[in-house]
């Protein structure tokens, strides 16, 4: 099992209804109060435990902890299902993760998803990260609200998508400046994993490749940052 221990985190949990197990909670302050009258609400019990305890449980609580599955992120529905409700609509964005494996990236990653109205975030389902009380706590508890997907093959789904009307763009620091290409319509938005950057067979089916243009004497920008600088982009465009 894993602790939540961040109260954002720990209060969207309980209003997405997604599985956690009760609350352990050792002293009860001002923010801790209401999370417990969020739980009253939403019928999660909690249990008293002595400060000790928890101390062992979740080092880093402060008072209150919400018990979880140590699971990672969990699919919430298929890309054909995801694919199927779409109908007419136009402008649509979806995220393909390419090996996120750092949960602190992930988790940031999915709080900008949160916030420029990302429809599905894509990943394989056994190579992104795990760690569901990092990812939690570094997503504000975004994790819980975001639509996810899984997949055995990013390269097949990036041909489902492709096929469903949507146009694929990969991040790399040698492509076209993101401010300079169409991102309105039914978009796709591929992100390489930390180092390694997207992997080949899946940048050979992205339609055009689009970079973040910078004046920095390092190499890159860090995975989650350029994801809300890409995703902000698109939300630029698409506003009336």
């Amino acid at each position: 099992m894993a602790y939540l221990t961040g109260f954002h985190a720990i209060g969207e949990r309980i209003k997405s209804g997604k599985p956690h197990g009760p609350i352990l909670l050792a002293k009860a302050g001002p923010r801790a109060r209401e999370i417990l009258s969020l739980a009253s609400r939403y019928k999660v019990r909690v249990d008293r435990v002595g400060t000790h305890d928890l101390d062992h449980l979740a080092a880093d609580h402060r008072g209150i902890a919400l018990e979880i599955p140590d699971t990672g992120p969990q699919a919430d529905i298929s890309l054909d299902e995801f694919i199927g409700t779409l109908g007419e609509k136009k402008d649509v964005l979806v995220l393909i993760l390419d090996e996120i494996t750092d949960p602190h990236n992930y988790g940031a990653i999915l709080r900008s998803c949160d916030q420029f109205g990302v429809d599905l975030v894509i990943s394989r389902n056994r190579r992104n990260a795990k760690h569901a009380e990092v990812i939690s706590k570094t997503s504000a508890g975004a994790v819980d609200w975001v639509p996810a997907a899984e997949t055995a093959n990013l390269v097949r789904a990036a041909g489902d998508l492709k096929s469903a009307g949507f146009w694929i763009y990969g991040a790399d620091m040698d492509g076209d400046p993101v401010h300079t290409v169409e991102l309105r319509g039914r978009t796709a938005l591929v992100l390489g994993g930390e180092g390694a950057g997207i992997s080949r067979l899946l940048s050979e089916h992205c339609d055009r490749m689009v970079s973040i243009p910078s004046r920095g004497r390092i190499e890159s920008l860090n995975v989650s940052v350029a994801a809300g600088v890409l995703l902000y982009e698109v939300m630029r465009q698409r506003r009336p």
